[in-house]
């Protein structure tokens, strides 16, 4: 009974948009340990069971989390099914702080690719563009490089594939962007491979995120960009820089903010506006009046 109502709950909400792999497997395997305790609702001392039977605490409150809030849709149909209490273990670690990229940094790290070994003739083209692409998109790395040939659309717009959460978009290049990335298309066109990905390896297939953050590490220090606090930078942070720079161009009248946020949350495949929100918070330095039209737009999501 369980699973069913499992398979139901996961299914909806996957026609809703969401992608739930990791809640799927997570639920599928709660209602497999509760069957074995003979539970045909779901019960607060089997979830709990299960949930503190994981490794990390950080474990631990993702699996209590996905049951509580099966619970609680299940629990609207009928109320034999008990909900677990939401903050019995505390939530995984908060994100890093990202780093924040100066123009002259970013330009200096494409440039860096003019020291890669030439292991073949689109070696430093290839990541000179993925880079730059990055960093004038913020696109996430798993985007940029799971793009195909024929999603390079006429007219400067570039098709995102499925990114996270399973939703595909439309991105508008800059026009420097579409220049560059046309360049590189003609050379890469004429690469005999069967692999049709944009960014190929030596191997003639698609890159490695491994490899793509390895090369990634490599650039910075012929950058001169060893790190920053304790951890080096990540091809993640320039995703953080170009939204930070875009919220920095904001106008700071209240609806001016709200269709900014808007368009900026679209842009960047965000499946909620505070999370776009959050780059405000992780970098002081933006304006403070956009924080507050930004507060007040966040709300009004909310609500």
């Amino acid at each position: 009974m369980l699973m069913s109502s499992v398979k139901r709950y996961v299914a909806l909400r996957r026609k809703l948009g969401y992608g739930l792999l990791q809640t799927g497997r997570l639920l599928t395997a709660y209602a497999e340990f509760a069957k074995c305790q003979g539970d045909t609702h779901i019960r607060v001392s089997t979830a709990v069971a299960w949930a503190t039977a994981a490794s990390t605490p950080g474990t631990r409150y993702v699996r209590l989390n996905a049951v509580t809030l099966l619970a609680r849709f299940l629990h609207a149909e009928d109320p034999g099914h008990e909900i677990p209490p939401s903050h019995l273990f505390p939530p995984p670690q908060g994100r890093l702080m990202p780093y924040i990229f100066s123009s002259e940094e970013l330009r200096r790290i494409v440039a860096a690719t003019e020291k890669l070994p030439r292991t073949y003739s689109l070696h430093r083209a290839a990541y000179a563009t993925l880079f730059g692409l990055i960093a004038s998109t913020g696109l996430r790395i798993s985007e940029a490089l799971n793009i195909r040939l024929s999603d390079v659309q006429p007219d400067g717009v570039l098709l995102i594939r499925r990114g996270k959460g399973g939703k595909s978009r439309l991105i508008p290049l800059h026009s420097t962007v579409k220049d560059a990335l046309n360049a590189y298309l003609a050379s890469r066109v004429a690469i005999p491979a069967v692999d049709d990905h944009l960014f190929l390896s030596s191997r003639m297939r698609g890159i490695s995120s491994k490899m793509a953050e390895y090369t990634f590490r490599r650039l910075t220090l012929h950058a001169g960009i060893t790190q920053t606090g304790t951890r080096l930078c990540r091809i993640h942070d320039m995703r953080h820089t170009f939204a930070t720079r875009s919220l920095e161009k904001c106008p700071t009248r209240r609806e001016d903010v709200a269709a900014h946020f808007v368009a900026l949350a679209t842009y960047l495949g965000h499946a909620d506006i505070t999370h776009t929100y959050w780059y405000l918070e992780a970098t002081p330095e933006l304006m403070t009046d956009i924080a507050a039209s930004a507060e007040a737009l966040v709300g009004k999501e909310v609500a």
